[in-house]
């Protein structure tokens, strides 16, 4: 039973991200900002959790390995996309979440395509960091709301989410060039 818990963690972080953006989009008060918050720290967590213990426990399944990066990229779209109907909507955070959204989308599309033709796209240790920096910056704008708009912590937490983002999207198109740009190399190698 217990080594069904990664899988459980995983679907919980499924789970969670429609939860959070629903939290969002309902209120950006403080209190449901702060519970949108934990929520999301929470489900964060276990992107890690659930890998740890599907090693430990050597119990990683395909099922898991199927479902992990899809919560990974529900939990950054789905809260991405909420974020953009809040007062944080702006050209500085709509242009980074087409990048990340656009690149997630054709990457799941090039690993679907690219299984086919018998050629895995491994995730590389950078793609590993682009999902690390894209959840602490969407925590840091989540935290916006916690604070009263007119203060430091606001502005603080603004700013280093923005940052984030901006370096997180970066990373999103360098991986997604490197990815398709290894597809291609296969690919012209086949003919």
């Amino acid at each position: 039973m217990y080594r069904q818990i990664p899988n459980i963690l995983t679907l919980m972080r499924l789970i969670a991200a429609p939860v959070v953006a629903i939290i969002i989009t309902l209120s950006t008060q403080p209190l449901y900002a702060l519970i949108a918050l934990l929520i999301f720290a929470i489900a964060s967590a276990t992107d890690w959790l659930d890998g740890y213990l599907a090693r430990k426990w050597e119990s990683v399944s395909g099922f898991g390995r199927m479902l992990d990066p899809i919560a990974d990229k529900l939990m950054v779209i789905i809260i991405l996309a909420a974020l953009m109907g809040t007062a944080l909507a702006s050209p500085l955070l709509a242009i980074p979440t087409i990048i990340i959204i656009t690149r997630e989308v054709m990457v799941s599309g090039l690993r679907e395509f690219m299984a086919k033709q018998d050629f895995i796209v491994h995730v590389t240790l950078a793609a590993k960091m682009k999902t690390t920096i894209q959840l602490i910056a969407i925590g840091f704008l989540i935290g916006t709301f916690i604070f009263e708009q007119d203060t430091s912590y606001a502005a603080l937490s603004y700013g280093t989410g923005m940052i984030g983002i901006w370096i997180a999207a970066l990373i999103t198109a360098q991986t997604g060039i490197a990815y398709f740009t290894s597809a291609i190399r296969f690919l012209n190698a086949q003919k």
